[in-house]
């Protein structure tokens, strides 16, 4: 537990809560694009992380969380396992203390990692899901 928030989806309730998404892109049939549209739509202020795009949904992306201009209150984890461990480290560094993992983003070897470290996390579990209460009117 980090800061007196042990459950994520409390953070989906406050208005002012600001949605990393790691793994955000423009290809319709990955989860990275379905999440972060569908956190957008729901009014959340959403931030892509992708190093390999310019530009995601037609908003600004970041080549990474420390590019970010604002620290990010949840870093949503959309991306192969291989890579969700260097962006669980990413966050540590930058003092970023909740994470979600997307199913498929984690491995044994994340687990494990989240489980000895001091990270708020939550996995197999989609926040698309957990998000489903809030709605823009």
């Amino acid at each position: 537990m980090v800061a007196g928030v042990n459950d994520l989806t409390e953070l989906l309730r406050k208005d002012d809560t600001t949605v990393a998404v790691v793994g955000a892109n423009d290809h319709p049939g990955k989860y990275g694009y379905t999440i972060y549209r569908d956190l957008k739509s729901k009014g959340y202020r959403v931030l892509p992380v992708n190093p390999n795009r310019e530009t995601v949904d037609g908003d600004p992306c970041y080549r990474s969380l420390a590019d970010l201009p604002v620290r990010p209150t949840l870093v949503n984890i959309v991306t192969p396992p291989n890579v969700t461990l260097n962006v669980i480290k990413e966050c540590e560094r930058l003092g970023i203390h909740h994470v979600w993992l997307q199913p498929g983003s984690e491995s044994p070897e994340v687990l494990d990692y989240l489980s000895h470290g001091s990270l708020n996390y939550l996995a197999q579990a989609c926040i698309m899901v957990q998000s489903r209460f809030r709605t823009t009117s």
